[in-house]
């Protein structure tokens, strides 16, 4: 499969580079593009089957509004509506929404796809060296979409998990902001992940 990863930072590249190991094709579309793994934004989405948007929260209205007609891609919403209020980080999400929902409505005709939102870059980098499965959850109105995106969770090394439909991202976020929480508030590190485990 050609995925487009918008944005090479940290989530990105491992993203990225997670992806290529389990045989997909990657660019990354970046603003000022380096290599032949690069290529403008609009670029890179033009040309992928699947756009994963894995840039801050910050830059999102700005690639979107660069990113050229998106009508029936698959685009996976790697973002955390973050900001800082009183010196403290948490969500900001539109009122009443979540950041994906405000991501399809700057996408329109894209099928978006909240998930690889819930943990921080050095797991999605290496999800397998856990003893068990990190959970990965996906939440998306478009059913095919949401498969694509499952198959490409569990392709990094994640267990995959269905959480509804796009109107349950604002689920997500607050877990990945509870990840977030307990890695830099709670002395946890950013060595661990939550998992799914059920009775013997």
């Amino acid at each position: 499969m050609r995925i487009a990863v918008i944005g090479r930072g940290k989530v990105g590249q491992a993203l990225g580079e997670g992806w290529r190991r389990a045989g997909h094709d990657v660019i990354y579309g970046t603003r000022e593009p380096r290599g032949d793994r690069e290529a403008p934004i609009a670029a890179a989405m033009a040309q992928a089957d699947v756009v994963a948007l894995a840039v801050p929260w910050g830059a999102v209205r700005e690639v979107l509004a660069a990113a050229g007609d998106l009508s029936g891609k698959v685009m996976i919403d790697c973002t955390n509506p973050l900001a800082m209020a009183g010196g403290r980080l948490g969500l900001a999400p539109p009122t009443g929404s979540s950041g994906a929902e405000e991501v399809a409505a700057l996408a329109p005709g894209a099928h978006v796809v909240k998930t690889l939102n819930q943990t921080g870059a050095e797991n999605m980098a290496d999800p397998h060296r856990y003893a068990a499965p990190p959970v990965m959850f996906a939440a998306a109105g478009d059913a095919e979409a949401k498969s694509t995106a499952l198959g490409l969770v569990a392709d990094l090394g994640f267990e995959a998990l269905d959480a509804g439909p796009l109107a349950k991202a604002a689920l997500l976020e607050a877990f990945a902001m509870l990840w977030i929480d307990q890695a830099f508030s709670h002395g946890q590190g950013r060595d661990f992940a939550f998992a799914r485990l059920r009775t013997r």
